[in-house]
């Protein structure tokens, strides 16, 4: 049988969306092979004895250690017969993805819930190192009518689901008000790049700021950011299947991105991590995580506004993806595991404990009742993230589906940005990779 492909599912992987709380469902590609793993279909938890202790690996998203201990603690108030070990399993996504693959790999030392990111969880769905979490959701009563839509389908394949969402988010243009007004600039975020690029040179002469922009760091998370710039101009990574990393308007915000480090020289690259840099001042205003509003909030010694990414000259709304990570069980541990996995699984995203994770990070609260009533009053801010979300859209295929191609956009958006190459030959050996990768790696597994 086909498997029909909710694209809304990959904006888990994924960045953008047309309109992810508003989206509406459409086919994409069908996948052969097997669902997740072989018996997947006669997963059975009846008369399973939850295990007496779980190993939870997160990369505390949105540094979310301390919010995290302390859900973990109310847990085991709450069911003191499982001990739930929090593990730092990586610093970022990549690096808490490289780590499982390990543990897959040597079949042991797996733990029991993992932090999945965007770009990776498609992955251990076809490797089958996942399970599908139905027959659990049925049995522990998991209110998945309550979860806002758009995110918790982002982790449905084959009429089965296979994560649910835990640190979601969108970018956020982040400024420095004192710095806007100085300039005399409204306090707002620009309408369009090209708005911001009109305010650039004031920006940069009144504020005392070595950079108007800060590109957000490209060993980061490039790929992500950058779709806002593609789509705004009519571009994208690519259409369906088919890379369009080269096209005209791809290359045309590309290289209005170059120009604004080199030609106009309003703009720098971060080098780890932009929002540190908008925090430290180092520059007026940034892309960053909604994961990133409560530490710059903390951080920045002036006034922060954040509002929705700029549009381009084709495209002014749609033209924010999200992103963030979902929380899936593993297949090679004990049932005993998946079910103590499960149970804590549920309750981190209970509607208190995803409005205190969203309160002490700025993430996206996943369940619809969630009171955000105290967190609002407190962090206004969090309802532009919250807002942004019905004008998102669902990420391009060749970020979300193909292994590996977030490091290749990485690496060609290096080339442009801090090496001034050429727009349209990066372009054009990214699309060869990016094609490459597809035909040995996923073609072989779509079905005609």
């Amino acid at each position: 049988m086909a498997l029909n492909l909710d694209r809304r599912l990959f904006l888990s992987l994924a960045a953008a969306g047309a309109g992810t709380a508003a989206l509406t469902a459409c086919d994409g590609p069908a996948t052969g092979g097997t669902s997740g793993t072989p018996e997947a279909a006669a997963l059975d938890f009846s008369g399973i004895k939850p295990a007496a202790s779980i190993d939870f690996w997160s990369n505390h998203p949105g540094k979310s250690q301390e919010v995290e201990k302390a859900t973990i603690a109310k847990f085991e108030a709450k069911y003191p017969d499982i001990k739930v070990n929090l593990v730092t399993a990586g610093a970022n996504y990549e690096e808490i993805a490289q780590k499982f693959q390990t543990a897959q790999a040597a079949k042991s030392g797996l733990p029991a819930l993992v932090v999945l990111s965007d770009v990776w969880w498609f992955r251990y769905y076809l490797n089958e190192s996942i399970i599908p979490l139905d027959s659990l959701v049925k049995q522990l009563d998991i209110k998945l009518d309550d979860f806002r839509t758009s995110l918790v389908e982002d982790y449905q394949y084959d009429g089965k689901q296979w994560a649910l969402p835990y640190g979601r988010s969108t970018p956020l243009f982040y400024y420095n008000k004192d710095h806007f007004a100085a300039a005399g600039l409204p306090d707002r975020a620009p309408a369009t790049w090209q708005e911001f690029a009109e305010w650039a040179p004031k920006l940069k002469a009144a504020s005392g700021a070595q950079f108007a922009f800060m590109h957000p760091a490209l060993a980061g998370y490039a790929g992500w950011t950058l779709q806002n710039n593609l789509w705004g101009e009519g571009g994208s990574w690519s259409k369906d299947w088919d890379i369009t990393c080269d096209s005209d308007a791809s290359v045309a915000a590309l290289q209005a991105a170059q120009d604004s480090v080199y030609k106009d020289a309003w703009a720098g690259v971060s080098s780890k991590e932009s929002a540190d840099d908008f925090a430290a001042g180092l520059a007026s205003a940034t892309l960053s995580s909604t994961g990133s509003l409560i530490g710059i909030l903390k951080a920045a010694t002036f006034n922060v506004g954040v509002g929705f990414l700029p549009g381009g000259t084709k495209e002014t709304t749609g033209v924010c993806p999200t992103g963030g990570a979902g929380l899936g069980i593993p297949s090679g541990v004990s049932p005993e595991e998946q079910l103590a996995a499960a149970m804590f699984l549920q309750f981190v995203t209970e509607p208190e404990n995803t409005a205190a994770f969203s309160a002490a990070t700025g993430y996206m609260p996943t369940r619809v009742s969630a009171d955000m009533t105290s967190v609002l009053a407190k962090t206004p801010q969090i309802k532009i993230a919250m807002d942004q979300l019905e004008v998102t859209r669902v990420q391009d295929n060749a970020r979300a589906f193909l292994p590996g191609a977030d490091q290749e956009m990485a690496k060609a958006a290096a080339k442009i940005l801090t090496q001034e190459a050429d727009v349209k030959a990066t372009m054009t050996e990214l699309k060869a990779t990016l094609e490459g990768i597809y035909a040995k790696d996923v073609k072989p597994k779509l079905k005609a």
